[in-house]
Parts: structure tokens; sequence; C-alpha cells
């Protein structure tokens, strides 16, 4: 049986949907060429892992297309030693991507299952540096705050406030914001100090909505 060639697919998903459209940062390419994407999508999507597409995984959710994933991480500026935390973890894979140019990621997943999935792949794929929690996503992770980088990977009605008070000063999340139904655009907010932030519109996108056990 013919197998796929998963690295050749990497290096050409690298350079047609990364490089050719756009995106600079040479760490973050670098990151998303060493990250094996197979290992976060369902094996019968495997064949279809480099695929400029997201792909279903796990409790109906969904992995974002490589080319969203290295746009918002990109978005982020994150440096070397930087503690990040990522709010919506699916399969774990933009987790092992951030891990690969920061010190220390925090993922949260509020679906149980894919809490479990996420921790499991990044176990089995090496990233140390990685810790999965199951929890809502929208209160943060206040034990390891402040982040240098907050990366959320589900559409928020509004910007949870929690999120943003988790951030440093100068620090920078990323985040979807809009209706499930409407598309959601993305916003960049960088705290400036203790009270004050700056907001940016960068693109817009559609993801899954965030999950609050907050009614």
């Amino acid at each position: 049986m013919h197998l796929p060639d998963f690295e050749e697919m990497r290096t050409r998903m690298v350079s047609s949907q990364l490089a050719n459209r756009g995106i600079r940062d040479q760490r973050v390419i670098d990151a998303m060429a060493k990250v094996p994407r197979e290992l976060f999508v369902p094996e019968s999507y495997r064949d279809l892992a480099y695929a400029d597409r997201p792909l279903p995984i796990a409790a109906e959710q969904t992995i974002s297309q490589p080319h969203v994933v290295a746009y918002m991480i990109e978005a982020l500026a994150i440096e070397k030693q930087a503690k990040v935390l990522e709010v919506g973890a699916g399969s774990g894979y933009a987790a092992a991507v951030l891990s690969k140019l920061a010190g220390e990621v925090f993922a949260i997943e509020r679906i149980d299952e894919l809490a479990q999935h996420a921790a499991s792949n990044l176990q089995a794929g090496g990233y140390m540096t990685v810790h999965v929690k199951h929890g809502d996503g929208t209160l943060g992770w206040p034990e390891h705050a402040p982040y240098d980088a907050i990366l959320v990977s589900a559409a928020a009605s509004t910007v949870p406030e929690a999120l943003k008070m988790q951030l440093k000063t100068g620090g920078k999340m990323v985040v979807p914001v809009g209706s499930r139904i409407s598309i959601q655009q993305l916003i960049r907010i960088t705290r400036l100090d203790e009270t004050g932030f700056a907001e940016e519109e960068l693109a817009a996108v559609r993801f899954v909505p965030l999950i609050s056990d907050e009614k």
C-alpha cells in the first residue's frame, strides 16, 4: 500500500501556503516546517493533513488550515523564551507550533475529549514544554499569568476581559471576534499599561465558537 510522503507534503505546504501567501517571519515558517500536522488529525484524514483547508477532528470541531495558524502566530511576534497561553487547544497542533517559538505554552480546551486528545498527541510528539488543561478558556489560566502572548483559537462574541488582564504589559493577544453565523474579525490586542489596550483588525476569518461555562 502506498503511504503518503508527509515530509514532502509539509515542504510543499510551507512553500505554497505560507511563503507564497505572505508569511514572512522565518521563525514561524521554520516552526511550521518542523511540526508533523498528520499527528494532529484523525487517521482517516491524514492524507489531507497539509491541504489548504480546515479538517474535522473529534467532538464536531476542526483544526484550522495551515495558513491561518501561521498568520495568527506570526501576528503575535513571539520571542524566544516567551510564555504563551492558547485558548481552544483542539487537537494540539497550534500549541505544538507555538512550542517551537516560545519557552513554555499553556493550552486550555473546554471539551474534555479534545483536551485528552491534545495532551496525548503532544506527549506522543515529544512536546514537553506544552501543558494542557481541561477548562473554560474564557477565564484563562491565571495561575501562570501574566503571558507574553495569548492565542485564541475559537471565536468569542466579545473579547474575554479575563484574558486581557492576563497579558503582560507589551504582550499581544490574537482573537477571532464575532457570532457563530457571521464572518468574524481577527483582532490583535496589545496591552499598553495596567489599564490601556490597543486593538487592530487583521482579517476576516471563520472559526468555531468559543465555549464558556458562563450563561
